[in-house]
């Protein structure tokens, strides 16, 4: 894995989600209630106050949690709930540790179908179907990670040429088309409940 990212729009923080696999499920992890580019650039955060090039899932699996949690926490905090995302981020690290020796592309590397892949995505602490779907099509749509059936799998995030997630983001211009995407499906679902 080794492709140019555009999700956390920060150069250094998009070069190493798009060489790491566990920085790349790291970000998805942290990809909710705060701004996108804020969850995937705390990989790279990560990395930096453990001194680091990369995530090491034996490593982050190993740690005290609560030194864990103060590295979370520290200013500018990686998460807006930077103690509940670090217990996720070890839940996760543990995970793959257990079912993959540590290593995160294993979980895609040998999927024999998209379906498969997703239900391994769906394993991962953390991970509830829609967000596999979406890291499916990223997998998918950026990384070239492409078993039979993976658009299908995807659902709607698998769609060529749709603007729903971060599976479709390549630049400022995508993300705005995103952005707008969202705050229509928001506004509508609002609507609907009238």
């Amino acid at each position: 894995m080794d492709v140019t990212l555009h999700l956390a729009q920060d150069p250094e923080a998009d070069a190493l989600l798009g060489r790491s696999p566990l920085a790349a499920l790291t970000g998805m992890l942290l990809d909710q209630q705060v701004p996108m580019e804020w969850a995937f650039k705390g990989p790279r955060t990560i990395a930096d106050r453990l001194g680091a090039g990369d995530l090491d899932a034996h490593e982050i699996a190993a740690m005290d949690p609560e030194t864990f949690a103060a590295l979370l926490s520290e200013k500018p905090a990686v998460h807006r709930y930077p103690g509940s995302m670090a217990k996720r981020i070890q839940q996760l690290c543990r995970y793959l540790v257990e079912h993959y020796d540590g290593d995160a592309e294993a979980v895609w590397k040998d999927a024999g179908s998209g379906a498969e892949l997703l239900k391994r995505l769906e394993d991962l602490p953390g991970f509830g179907r829609q967000k596999a779907q979406i890291f499916l099509a990223l997998l998918g749509k950026q990384l070239g990670v492409t078993p039979a059936g993976w658009r299908e799998a995807a659902g709607a995030y698998g769609e060529p040429g749709s603007h729903r997630s971060v599976a479709d983001i390549t630049g400022p211009d995508s993300l705005a088309r995103v952005r707008a995407y969202k705050q229509e499906a928001k506004a509508a679902a609002k609507a609907a409940r009238k």
